[in-house]
């Protein structure tokens, strides 16, 4: 009886040990990852159809706009959706469809919708939000657009998306005659007329509507429906396309519109119905 008990007294210090030494390896319930795309608010009821965004230096403080022929007005929102400013510019919003912003406080802003691939009298507006009167514009037309509307196939003269990098705006396009290639153009971040220079291309099979670059320059982020496409590791903003593309989708994100990096891993979205979204990569 004693034998049995010792060795009893054995077994259980043996699988004490065990235990002790093999708890960190021991299987557990692995735990939920967090969703990288997080809704944070609505959109307060100025904002009916959000087209533009832009992170402002203050955390978790924004820049967007309505899409065309609304009041011509940024909105300064907070992470909670409320509105905490409204900037009335004395302009006209035809057709208002991108922000951006350079290190210097200017904001740009998009007149490039071109629906019907027509018009000539595209624009960039270039203010501080702070000195809403004093405006600049940057006017261009395309230099490879020779007709005004080219044939329907031939439909990729329409900008929802812009970037600011460096002395220059670049301008993505989209494709509404094959839906199959985003173009880049590059204008001056300055007032002028210009011919905008057509830098590159990327074969996407996505209708690009918002584009942000990262505090770093080493990413840049294009925005389609329910979609981010994300490119690093090229040698400069201007040739982005080159680097390395990865699309991520965003479930259940709807009609998305306006993308701002507001740190080299987080971007903000806005969407047509209404919400602000917070993306983490």
């Amino acid at each position: 009886m004693k034998l049995m008990l010792k060795i009893a007294a054995v077994f259980v210090a043996v699988a004490g040990l065990l235990f002790y030494f093999l708890r960190d390896t021991a299987e557990t319930p692995a735990a939920a990852a967090p969703a990288s795309l997080l809704k944070l608010a609505k959109l307060p009821n100025a904002v009916e159809e959000s087209s533009g965004l832009v992170a402002l230096p203050q955390k978790g403080l924004y820049l967007t706009h309505n899409d065309a022929g609304n009041k011509p007005y940024l909105y300064k929102i907070n992470e909670q959706g409320k509105l905490v400013e409204t900037i009335k510019l004395n302009l006209k919003n035809v057709d208002w469809e991108d922000l951006s912003r350079d290190d210097k406080g200017y904001v740009y802003i998009a007149e490039t919708g071109n629906n019907d691939n027509n018009r000539r009298d595209l624009k960039i507006y270039k203010l501080k939000p702070e000195s809403p009167q004093q405006v600049e514009t940057i006017s261009f037309t395309y230099e490879d657009q020779k007709q005004y509307p080219p044939a329907k196939k031939d439909r990729n003269f329409d900008v929802e998306a812009i970037f600011y990098s460096n002395g220059s705006i670049y301008l993505i396009t989209k494709d509404r005659g094959r839906q199959a290639t985003a173009k880049v153009y590059k204008v001056p971040a300055k007032a002028g007329k210009y011919t905008a220079k057509l830098v590159g291309s990327h074969s996407l099979h996505a209708e690009i509507t918002g584009a942000g670059i990262s505090p770093s320059e080493e990413k840049v982020a294009l925005l389609s429906e329910g979609k981010i496409h994300l490119f690093t590791g090229f040698d400069s903003p201007e040739t982005f396309y080159e680097g390395t593309y990865k699309e991520i989708r965003l479930k259940d994100a709807g009609q998305t519109e306006g993308i701002a990096f507001e740190d080299e891993e987080t971007m903000v979205i806005t969407s047509e119905g209404g919400n602000l979204y917070r993306y983490q990569l």
